[in-house]
């Protein structure tokens, strides 16, 4: 087995994450150009937004090519702090910056999950398994898990672009699935990777995703989908929320 870092391996996720966070930014100017918000709010917005983005991922992407995460001689997987502080952090911001909560407000929800057509960057894990370099338990799951949640995205947001009255159900089981497959990806990686809970795959451990540039699917667009997708739940639940309250008060009101 090969546990050589493939030549392609680098431009293909440096590229995807690249793109990912210029399209994030692009769907983040767009609402903000829409809304009402005077012209200097909506730049503190844009650039605050866009520091966090690109500050979070050079830090990653520097703590991977410095091999925090894995590499000859690290015992103990670290993975985790690269995956949850980013998430606890995500969470943190947005319950106390109102600015953010208000910013992520005017992004709809169909572009917050049509954008997760990213996902399908996980393609990534399979090639890597045809040519030998990870395991199946790991790579099969995660790689169709991805693919699947990134190609289902933009029928999902076609749903809500049509007003589809199954489209808050359809959105909810997307994030759910899209959360699932995360999670089981993340759970195969560190029984699979070499380190004391390693449980399996031990003919064909999944070094890779603890090294450059691979550990940055894990340390940043892992949590960032997670955000992604709490982020859209969130918004359906205001809406339903606000549908509820629209109700009873038409009920207070003598309407209904």
């Amino acid at each position: 087995m090969s546990y050589s870092v493939p030549s392609y391996l680098t431009p293909y996720v440096m590229a995807g994450a690249i793109s990912v966070i210029a399209t994030l930014l692009f769907g983040l100017h767009r609402a903000l150009k829409h809304s009402n918000w005077p012209k200097n709010e909506q730049g503190k917005a844009l650039w605050s937004i866009s520091a966090i983005l690109v500050v979070w991922f050079v830090f990653a992407t520097w703590t991977s090519f410095a091999s925090w995460y894995g590499g000859p001689g690290r015992r103990l997987p670290t993975i985790q702090y690269g995956l949850l502080i980013p998430i606890v952090v995500g969470v943190v911001l947005f319950w106390t910056s109102p600015l953010l909560r208000h910013t992520l407000a005017l992004i709809p929800n169909e572009w917050i999950i049509g954008v997760q057509f990213y996902r399908a960057i996980g393609l990534i894990f399979l090639i890597l398994y045809a040519t030998g370099r990870l395991s199946a338990l790991f790579a099969l799951p995660a790689g169709i898990g991805d693919v699947s949640v990134g190609l289902l995205a933009p029928f999902v947001t076609a749903a809500y672009l049509r007003s589809s009255t199954a489209a808050a159900t359809r959105a909810r089981l997307w994030n759910y699935f899209g959360i699932a497959d995360l999670v089981i990806a993340v759970t195969l990686g560190f029984l699979t990777s070499p380190s004391p809970l390693q449980l399996a795959a031990f003919d064909r451990p999944s070094v890779l995703i603890g090294v450059f540039p691979l550990v940055l699917i894990p340390v940043y667009m892992v949590p960032l989908s997670i955000l992604l997708h709490f982020a859209s739940l969130h918004r359906l639940r205001r809406v339903e929320t606000r549908a509820v309250a629209g109700q009873i008060g038409m009920l207070r009101t003598g309407e209904v």
